[in-house]
């Protein structure tokens, strides 16, 4: 996020919080940034995505590791929460066997949609899909790959079965 963005202060409080989920008001965040929302943050739903492009707000509560739960449009308050870090991981020697929930909450981490991180990956868009459904799982080479992955993006994702 640029210095001086008006969503830094939410970076700040965000990154300062030690709480899994943190609930505000659109006024608190206004009063936080000493700004007012735009209208279509009180508007339309999709302002508060998690995007990983084109969308400073949507920095701010990425960068301190946070994601938008959910948006209540009526009561104009957003929940904010940390992704969990307890996941069950299998493996197979020391390759980690990637499922739906891990891959799911990686691609989630990363910020990304399927489509970019079926890019970043080199598979269909439509492959990632399958496997976030779990319709069928990565081979041991793209486990592999993903664990690598997962280890240059700083994705935590737990102790072992």
């Amino acid at each position: 996020m640029k210095e001086g963005s008006k969503y830094q202060p939410l970076l700040e409080f965000l990154r300062g919080s030690d709480q899994s989920e943190v609930i505000l008001t659109f006024a608190e965040i206004e009063a936080l940034m000493n700004n007012p929302l735009p209208d279509s943050a009180k508007s339309k739903r999709a302002w508060w995505s998690n995007r990983s492009k084109g969308a400073l707000q949507a920095s701010a509560w990425m960068e301190a590791r946070y994601r938008v739960e959910e948006v209540d449009l009526a009561g104009q308050r957003v929940t904010f929460r940390k992704p969990t870090t307890g996941y069950q991981v299998q493996r197979v020697g020391d390759t980690v066997l990637w499922n739906s929930d891990l891959i799911k909450a990686l691609r989630l981490h990363m910020g990304l949609t399927q489509v970019e991180f079926a890019e970043r990956l080199g598979v269909y868009q439509q492959t990632v899909s399958q496997w976030e459904k779990g319709a069928y799982e990565p081979t041991l080479a793209t486990s592999k790959y993903l664990t690598l992955i997962a280890e240059q993006a700083e994705f935590k994702y737990g102790g072992e079965e």
